[in-house]
């Protein structure tokens, strides 16, 4: 029985992946938390869930928890997730993380946790979107610099931070198997007299809308041809169920960062 801790317990995802968490045969809720001003502190984390009551309290320190805990799966706030790898480090867990919104800087100085914790870290724990990131590579090699390439994304009204973990690293695949530099090549935003489109950009373009869960489509279009592939997500269950995939691979493994293609052996 592997047990579990969930960071971010009352958010979206947090409660999908108690419900599946507590429905598993093979996992145990051992620990939820959330931030100190949150309304459901104190609550029966099942409950919260929706998935009855369980007898775990929803508490504001991830400290007071992680001892009894193999694994925590943080999906919380940017911003909270280097001081969680840190605590998590200390007490010699492992960790799942699919908080996205990081900028560069805290990007590295999460990657750097490395040396120190074994982690899973995914902008998407989809088992699909990781099969759709393989398969994109592999048609970006073939199709070559005769097809242009963009990317839409559409997610519901609250997400907060756009282009999404997601698209991001759907860009980042298709940079790498194209040679190219994001930095440079990335395009977020056309307005006006923008002129021509230039051979090598890659377009990233956001939609926000009522409670769209996560749809991606990647366009690579030719003359006379175009070939698209998509991928939509219409329910949380399959990130959750992803994320618990995730922490049952990750423990006892060798400290080190790994992602969702470590799990699924791509």
């Amino acid at each position: 029985m592997i047990k579990v801790a969930v960071a971010g317990a009352a958010g979206r995802m947090g409660q999908r992946i108690m419900a599946n968490l507590l429905a598993s045969a093979d996992l145990k809720l051992v620990g939820a938390v959330e931030h100190a001003k949150s309304p459901a502190l104190g609550k029966d984390a099942g409950l919260v869930a929706g998935a009855g009551e369980c007898g775990v309290k929803i508490v504001d320190s991830l400290d007071a928890v992680i001892g009894l805990a193999d694994v925590v799966i943080d999906f919380t706030a940017p911003e909270a997730t280097l001081p969680n790898l840190d605590m998590i480090a200390r007490h010699k867990k492992a960790a799942v993380v699919g908080s996205t919104g990081h900028g560069p800087e805290l990007r590295q100085s999460i990657e750097s946790m490395a040396k120190k914790i074994s982690f899973v870290m995914a902008s998407n724990m989809s088992v699909g979107v990781n099969v759709l990131w393989k398969v994109i590579a592999d048609a970006a090699k073939l199709l070559g610099d005769g097809f242009d390439v963009e990317i839409v994304e559409a997610h519901h009204r609250m997400k907060k931070d756009a282009p999404s973990g997601t698209a991001m690293t759907t860009a980042e695949v298709l940079a790498k198997a194209l040679g190219r530099d994001l930095a440079k090549d990335a395009v977020y935003h056309r307005e006006g007299l923008i002129g021509e489109r230039k051979p090598r950009e890659i377009g990233i373009q956001t939609i926000r809308g009522g409670d769209v869960v996560g749809d991606h489509t990647v366009f690579f279009l030719g003359q006379g041809e175009r070939l698209e592939i998509t991928h939509r997500a219409s329910s949380r269950d399959t990130f959750a169920l992803g994320a618990l995939r995730a922490g049952r691979w990750i423990v006892g493994k060798p400290n080190g960062i790994y992602s969702m293609a470590d799990v699924l052996g791509f």
